[in-house]
């Protein structure tokens, strides 16, 4: 577009966000070089008949950079925000009303520093937050408070952070106070320090619980193992058990071994038995197959 208007995203400006609005505003127009006029403003002659050709040259040029910067503060606002300043006639003069609208009096002021201080002195670390957006929100406040006429130094807004940061960083905050003089540091060191803090002990707790998990999965796996144990022992119990009945009816394992060695009369030892006896001479009847307990003859006496 001519004259380079679209070549920058102009800021919305929105009934909570002046303060910032106004300075992406003041860049905006700076960037175009007409914050000067929109700060400035110009003075309309009464008769410009009466002006040299300078003079006219160099009115043309300021009512001309003046509708430039009027234009840019248009395209920031929405239907509501532009009947505010729809009557405004120069740039200096809709930038001074949008200022009264959104700022106020002197009073109102006062009571948006106060509620701002509030703020400030309740702002706490969240656990779970890191030490950068800690930082942006300590900032959001105070620099607020100083758009609103709050004297606030750096070494104020260091102090405030350094005591109210969460416990995890104690130590640091300990070694700082006692070997830092926070009148020769900046917030942006400050800010160094405490994220490289953060990072060793991020590491440091990272570390310590992989070293939990490994001894819980460990452990889980001891105890799976001790458990796949005593499931066999169990199983070999009851085995050893079954091989134990087994010696007693005759020393083997299974039908197959009681088959060829049996233990009943029918079995190998009867016939043994039987084979032993047909030597044998009975001392009462002097026959041999049976012995003298078993004879059936009348009892000789012995001699």
């Amino acid at each position: 577009m001519a004259n380079g208007v679209a070549s920058f995203q102009v800021p919305m400006l929105n009934t909570s966000n002046y303060d910032n609005w106004s300075i992406k505003m003041k860049a905006l127009l700076g960037a175009h070089e007409v914050w000067d006029i929109v700060e400035k403003g110009y003075v309309e002659p009464q008769d410009e008949a009466t002006l040299s050709q300078t003079q006219k040259d160099n009115l043309k040029d300021s009512r001309k950079r003046d509708k430039k910067a009027l234009y840019l503060i248009y395209q920031a606002l929405d239907d509501d925000g532009f009947e505010k300043i729809s009557s405004a006639t120069t740039a200096k003069d809709a930038w001074e009303k949008l200022q009264t609208s959104h700022k106020g009096a002197e009073q109102v002021k006062k009571v948006r520093l106060q509620t701002l201080r509030g703020e400030f002195e309740a702002l706490h670390m969240k656990e779970s937050e890191s030490i950068s957006d800690y930082f942006s929100r300590v900032l959001a406040v105070s620099n607020q408070m100083k758009r609103n006429g709050e004297k606030l130094s750096d070494v104020r807004i260091m102090e405030k952070i350094l005591r109210s940061l969460s416990p995890k960083f104690e130590h640091i905050v300990v070694i700082i106070e006692e070997t830092k003089n926070l009148e020769e540091m900046t917030i942006d060191q400050l800010l160094g320090s405490l994220q490289a803090y953060e990072e060793k002990h991020k590491k440091k707790q990272d570390s310590v619980e992989q070293l939990f998990k490994m001894q819980v999965k460990d452990k889980e796996e001891s105890m799976s193992n001790e458990r796949g144990q005593h499931g066999r022992g169990h199983f070999q119990g009851r085995d050893g058990r079954g091989r134990g009945r087994g010696h007693a009816r005759g020393g083997f394992n299974n039908n197959e071994d009681r088959r060829e060695y049996p233990t009943s009369g029918r079995g190998r030892s009867n016939r043994r038995t039987r084979y032993e006896k047909s030597q044998t001479k009975c001392y009462n009847c002097q026959k041999f197959g049976h012995y003298a307990f078993e004879c059936r003859a009348p009892k000789n006496k012995v001699e």
